[in-house]
């Protein structure tokens, strides 16, 4: 079974999705990427993660967008 690295709690972050374990939002993540750090520039900023949980997080945002439904106006 795979390990669960991205949760949601409404006690954290307001319920945003997060880094399990962390504060660290997966928005945060993407964010980063859009502004043109590297995987390698987050783990320099952010020692504690792993690249699979930067790239845990990449996923999870990807598979919200792939699993979104698109309404007609």
């Amino acid at each position: 079974m795979e390990e669960l690295l991205i949760v949601r709690d409404p006690k954290i972050m307001l319920g945003k999705p997060v880094i399990k374990g962390t504060r660290i939002t997966v928005e945060l993540i993407v964010r980063k990427i859009a502004d043109g750090f590297s995987i390698q520039d987050i783990l320099a900023g952010y020692p504690h993660l792993t690249e699979n949980q930067v790239r845990a997080a990449l996923e999870y945002a990807a598979q919200m967008i792939a699993d979104e439904i698109l309404l007609e106006a």
